[in-house]
């Protein structure tokens, strides 16, 4: 591949010029020594065109390149290169991120926004590598499919539960568009995404920023039909990760974009966040779960978080919500490098943090380790590694 050989040697030297945060760095040094274990063994497990996505009664659990998570362990590989260094990591990320190369082969839904970006937009960050352009410009073409200039918003699901449903987690989506059109010279894909996350920021929050799961409009004339949840406790709780993706997603949007009205949703989103965090920074899956399950944790949606709160931290005007961010992405970080969250080397199959929550309702993904519960966590920690 090209400019392999440079890529490797600039890699290693910033792997190893970054520092740890003083408190955690030999919890992240832990880390990282564990994911290169980790995710050769997850990559020595999966064939053609599995990917792995969860640990389930002493099995690994892989999906097709079609189910939405697919892009995650591409993701991981990379994150877990940039933090190490690792050739044979190196090497396992281009493979794995090969498969992911046809978006047509994938696409149904929003979320070949998470399926390119995690896995080709990743890779092309990483390397310069233009081979993995005509994937990027792909995806952003199908992902503007979805969208419909009446709601301006872009469609995330085909369910017929729904009429035009948006999800909070479709914030997350926006990148590839908002990162194409740079890419590309394609203002029009940045107009559609900022157009999504203002309709977003109009509809899908409550008076003290709290989210919606779901918004579903009317395709016609763009009014809001219901607001609803599917994976949360109640149509009026704050589902744990649904706040994580609104957080994260707003503070993308106001990086790519530059836009102060989606800086200013970021930050009163963490500061409802930060008082419900105080007791433990690892979430319930439900911030308003009843007392049957709000025991069960979502480790997923903290990391998600502890990545967003690092990466508002940066771009906040604000000193003091900035210490805030840097303290509480600490505190997250800390808590899932203990042995509580932690896997243990050929624990979990390869997997790298334990009690993640998928869709409590449905009793799937309960209390299991996760693609993109791993995805974010080394995220969090190459964003901590950069520094403030």
């Amino acid at each position: 591949m090209k400019h392999l050989a440079t890529v490797l040697g600039v890699t290693i030297l910033a792997a190893l010029s970054c520092s740890a945060p003083k408190g955690l760095d030999k919890d992240i040094e832990k880390v990282k020594e564990l994911a290169v274990a980790q995710t050769r063994l997850l990559g020595a497990s999966v064939g053609g065109d599995e990917m792995p996505r969860t640990f389930e009664n002493g099995k690994l659990v892989t999906s097709d390149i079609r189910w939405w998570t697919s892009g995650f362990f591409p993701g991981v590989c990379w994150y877990t290169y940039q933090l190490t260094g690792d050739g044979d990591i190196l090497q396992l990320a281009i493979e794995q991120t090969g498969k992911m190369q046809d978006p047509d082969r994938y696409f149904e839904h929003h979320d070949i926004g998470f399926q390119t970006m995690c896995s080709s937009g990743r890779a092309y960050k990483v390397t310069g590598d233009t081979t993995y352009l005509a994937t990027i410009r792909r995806g952003a073409e199908l992902l503007a499919s979805r969208y419909n200039p009446v709601v301006r918003s872009v469609k995330s699901w085909d369910n017929p539960e729904y009429t035009f449903p948006v999800i909070i987690d479709n914030m997350m989506n926006l990148e590839l568009l908002m990162y194409a059109s740079k890419l590309f010279d394609n203002p029009e894909w940045a107009e559609m995404a900022i157009a999504h996350a203002t309709t977003t920021l109009e509809n899908h929050f409550r008076e003290d920023y709290s989210s919606y799961h779901v918004v579903d409009y009317n395709p016609v004339d763009g009014s809001v039909l219901q607001k609803v949840t599917r994976q949360g406790f109640s149509d009026e709780s704050s589902w744990s990760r649904g706040q994580a993706w609104g957080l994260y997603g707003f503070t993308m949007m106001y990086r790519e974009s530059g836009k102060e009205e989606f800086l200013a949703q970021a930050e009163n989103i963490a500061r409802y966040l930060f008082p419900l965090l105080e007791k433990d920074p690892v979430p319930a899956w439900d911030f308003n779960a009843d007392e049957s399950s709000y025991s069960q944790k979502d480790a997923s949606a903290a990391a998600l978080m502890a990545s967003a709160f690092i990466q508002l931290g940066r771009l906040t005007k604000d000193k003091t919500l900035s210490g805030k961010c840097r303290r509480q992405a600490e505190d997250i970080i800390r808590k899932l490098c203990t042995p509580e969250y932690l896997a243990a080397p050929g624990e979990q199959g390869g997997f790298l943090l334990k009690h993640s929550t998928g869709f409590y309702k449905a009793g799937s993904e309960v209390d299991v380790p996760l693609s993109y519960a791993d995805y974010y966590f080394l995220e969090a920690i190459y964003n901590l590694e950069q520094g403030f």
